[in-house]
């Protein structure tokens, strides 16, 4: 015996009940979206436990972020079940109505109820959403900067005083030899100068053979060191500068495709989460169904 009416009545004819019930849609928003914030709040506190302040303890960063997305996958599926499911049990069985248009109702009704809940739960979280989806172009920003936020450095360079990214290596290379020789005095001239070099060779990528030059012969006269030590120790400091930069771009690149992975993968668990909410709501219908029948 089927579970839908298989007649349709009254043909021509529209009827005065509307297709949407709002109610359950609503309803079953609702609970998703609740059932969604304290399943959140359980991984949360179990998340805590994995890991631990300690150097050697607890579980690692990957392994904390894998279980973090799967949890948040099967919260996502659960709760768009759970919320399909009472949209289709919890509506009013229409009559003369065909049994696949009452199908098409009962899974419209779980995919309404699933979207709802999205949307709520997007926005109570929004400021974190917004934050994930910008960490791709945040990324690239750091990566693009990654040559000129050594502008700082020159900023107050005329008042002798180097800042910002470059102010260490600066500090290395007019470090004396001999510590104990130190003069009193600050040459601030020669400080601006190095990080103005500095700043040019990053936003350039590469320092010219004339400014490495004089980069010598300045450091060699500033410290008081050998020609050979001079070259030596502007070569040292170079290097590191040029490491610096690489570790900055390949992590603004690691973030760029975690950020876009992520994305990726969430937007495809959402719309696993919208077919099976269409699939508990069409469940939720038949049920509903079968409980008239047997009354």
């Amino acid at each position: 015996m089927s579970l839908y009416n298989t007649g349709v009545s009254d043909v021509g004819v529209e009827s005065s009940a509307p297709a949407l019930a709002w109610g359950p849609v609503i309803g079953g928003a609702i609970a998703a979206s609740g059932v969604t914030i304290i399943l959140l709040l359980l991984g949360s506190g179990l998340g805590l436990t994995m890991v631990s302040p300690w150097g050697g303890e607890g579980a690692s960063f990957t392994a904390v972020s894998v279980t973090a997305a799967i949890w948040f996958v099967v919260v996502q599926w659960l709760s768009s079940a759970l919320g399909g499911y009472l949209s289709g049990r919890l509506r009013t069985k229409w009559a003369g109505v065909h049994s696949d248009e009452d199908f098409f109702r009962d899974t419209a009704h779980g995919f309404l109820s699933w979207a709802l809940a999205t949307v709520v739960i997007a926005g109570l979280a929004g400021s974190a959403f917004t934050s994930l989806l910008g960490g791709g172009v945040q990324a690239l920003a750091s990566t693009a900067s990654t040559a000129a936020v050594a502008g700082a450095a020159a900023t107050n360079a005329d008042g002798g005083t180097a800042t910002g990214p470059t102010a260490y290596f600066t500090d290395a290379l007019l470090r004396p030899q001999d510590l104990r020789a130190k003069a009193q005095a600050s040459d601030a001239a020669a400080t601006a100068e190095v990080s103005r070099i500095l700043v040019n060779a990053a936003a350039k990528g590469s320092l010219s053979d004339e400014d490495r030059t004089y980069l010598n012969a300045l450091v060699a006269s500033r410290a008081g060191l050998t020609p050979e030590q001079a070259k030596a120790r502007v070569d040292e400091v170079l290097k590191a500068v040029d490491d610096a930069k690489l570790a900055a771009q390949q992590k603004a690149d690691a973030a760029r495709k975690s950020a876009a992975t992520t994305a990726i993968l969430g937007s495809l668990s959402l719309l696993v989460g919208a077919f099976i909410a269409s699939v508990a709501g069409a469940l939720g219908g038949r049920q509903r169904d079968e409980e008239a029948l047997r009354g």
